[in-house]
C-alpha cells in the first residue's frame, strides 16, 4: 500500500523496539522472580496469558497506524480520523468488558447449570439466622445485575488512548523530520541554481569590462594592447575552465588577480599607484571562484583620475584559517555613471548564498577613499 510506502524504516523500527520490549517483559519478570527465589517453578502459563492481553492491543494498534492514522498525518482527513478512531475504540470498550472475569464467572457459573442445592433437613434445626451456605450465597450475586464496566476495563481504555496517541506523536515527528529533509533538499537545488545563474553572470560582466581597456589601449598604444590581448587569453583559460566550479585553489585565484591587475597596468601612467600584496606561498584551501576580483575591477573603474594622482591597494592574508582580503582605491573627480552593477550586487548575492552568516563585509565610502575589507572562512 502507498500509505506503508510513506512511513519510514526508522519509523518501523521505533515499533519494532517497542512491542519487542514490550513483549519481554513478562519473561524478564519471571526471570527475575526466579533468580531470587530458588523454588520458583518458571511457568509458561503465565507469559502466554499476558501475551494474550498484549496480541489485542497490538491488533488495534497495527489497525491505527497502517489504517486510521496516515488518514489524519498524510491525508489531512481529520473528521473522517475521529469516527473511525472513535468506533475502534467502542468496539474495543464493548470486547473488553464482555471479556473480563466477573462477566465470564456470572455466565458461565457452574451452579446455574446444577440448579438449587436440594434442601437438608438438619437446615430447618439451625434456623433461619444461620448463615445459609456459600452455593446460596454465589447464587443470589448472579442474580445482582451485572456490572458493564469496571474499573480494569476503564484502565484498558485509557491505555488504548494513549497508544493511539503515541503513534500519532511518532509518526507527526518524522513527518516532519521528512518534510525538513525535503525542505533542505530544495532549498540546496534552489542554492545551486542561483549560484549557477550568477556565475554566469559574472563572466560576460568581467570580459566586458576587460575589453574596453583593450579597445581603448589599440589607438594609444598598439604594441600594448597587443600584450593585453595575450595577458586577456591567459585570464580566458582560467574562467573557461575554473570559472564554473564551486571552489578553486586559493593560489590559482590569486594568480589571475596578478594577470587582471598585469593587464590594467598596460593601460596606465606612472600616476596610477598600483600596490599588491598577496601571500607567495597559498594554502591548500578553497574559494568561489572569481569572488574577488570583482573589488579590484571597481577600483579600477571608480578610482583612477586621469589628471590627478591615483592608487589602488590590494592586499590578501591568510590568518586562523580565514582570508582577509583589503582593497583600498582613490575616487576619481568624476566617477564613472555607467549603469549597472551587476558586480557589486552579484558579489554580495553569492556571498550570502555560500557563507549566510558566517563572513564579514565592510565597505567604507568616504571622500576620497573607497575601501573594502572582506573575511571570510577557507575550505580545505
Amino acid at each position: 500500500m502507498k500509505w506503508m510506502q510513506e512511513q519510514s524504516k526508522y519509523e518501523n523500527a521505533v515499533y519494532v523496539a517497542l512491542w519487542g520490549l514490550l513483549f519481554a517483559v513478562p519473561l524478564l519478570s519471571l526471570y527475575v522472580r526466579s533468580t531470587g527465589d530458588s523454588e520458583f517453578v518458571f511457568n509458561w502459563e503465565e507469559v502466554w496469558m499476558v501475551w494474550r492481553h498484549f496480541t489485542v492491543y497490538l491488533l488495534l494498534f497495527l489497525i491505527h497506524n497502517f489504517l486510521l492514522a496516515p488518514l489524519f498525518i498524510y491525508r489531512n482527513r481529520r473528521w473522517l480520523y475521529a469516527v473511525l478512531t472513535l468506533c475502534l475504540i467502542g468496539l474495543f470498550t464493548v470486547y473488553q468488558c464482555n471479556n473480563h472475569p466477573e462477566h465470564m464467572r456470572r455466565h458461565h457459573h457452574p451452579m446455574e447449570q446444577r440448579g438449587p442445592r436440594p434442601m437438608d433437613p438438619g437446615d430447618m434445626d439451625r434456623g433461619f439466622d444461620h448463615q445459609p451456605p456459600p452455593e446460596f450465597r454465589e447464587q443470589q450475586m448472579d442474580k445482582k445485575p451485572p456490572v458493564f464496566i469496571g474499573e480494569k476495563d476503564i484502565v484498558a481504555i485509557v491505555v488504548v488512548i494513549l497508544m493511539c496517541g503515541m503513534n500519532l506523536g511518532i509518526k507527526l515527528y518524522f513527518r516532519t523530520r521528512n518534510d525538513h529533509k525535503k525542505l533542505m533538499a530544495l532549498e540546496k537545488e534552489n542554492l545551486e541554481q542561483q549560484l549557477e545563474y550568477l556565475r554566469y553572470q559574472i563572466n560576460p560582466h568581467f570580459f566586458m569590462n576587460t575589453l574596453n581597456n583593450i579597445h581603448a589601449l589599440v589607438d594609444i598604444d598598439p604594441e600594448k594592447a597587443k600584450d593585453t590581448i595575450l595577458e586577456l587569453s591567459k585570464m580566458m583559460r582560467f574562467v573557461l575552465y575554473e570559472g564554473d566550479k564551486k571552489g578553486v585553489p586559493l593560489s590559482r585565484e590569486f594568480d589571475f588577480i596578478l594577470n587582471y591587475i598585469t593587464l590594467m597596468k598596460l593601460r596606465y601612467t606612472d600616476k596610477v599607484k598600483i600596490s599588491v600584496d598577496l601571500p607567495t606561498e597559498a594554502p591548500d584551501k578553497l574559494i568561489p571562484p572569481l569572488m574577488l576580483i570583482t573589488f579590484i575591477e571597481n577600483a579600477f573603474k571608480h578610482g583612477i583620475s586621469y589628471q590627478h594622482d591615483s592608487f589602488i591597494d590590494v592586499k590578501a592574508e591568510i590568518k586562523h584559517e580565514q582570508l582577509c582580503f583589503q582593497c583600498r582605491n582613490s575616487k576619481a573627480d568624476k566617477p564613472n555613471e555607467e549603469k549597472g552593477g551587476v558586480g557589486l550586487q552579484n558579489v554580495k548575492q553569492r556571498l550570502n548564498l555560500l557563507y549566510d552568516n558566517n563572513y564579514t563585509l565592510n565597505i567604507k565610502d568616504e571622500a576620497d577613499v573607497y575601501n573594502v575589507e572582506l573575511t571570510i572562512p577557507l575550505n580545505s
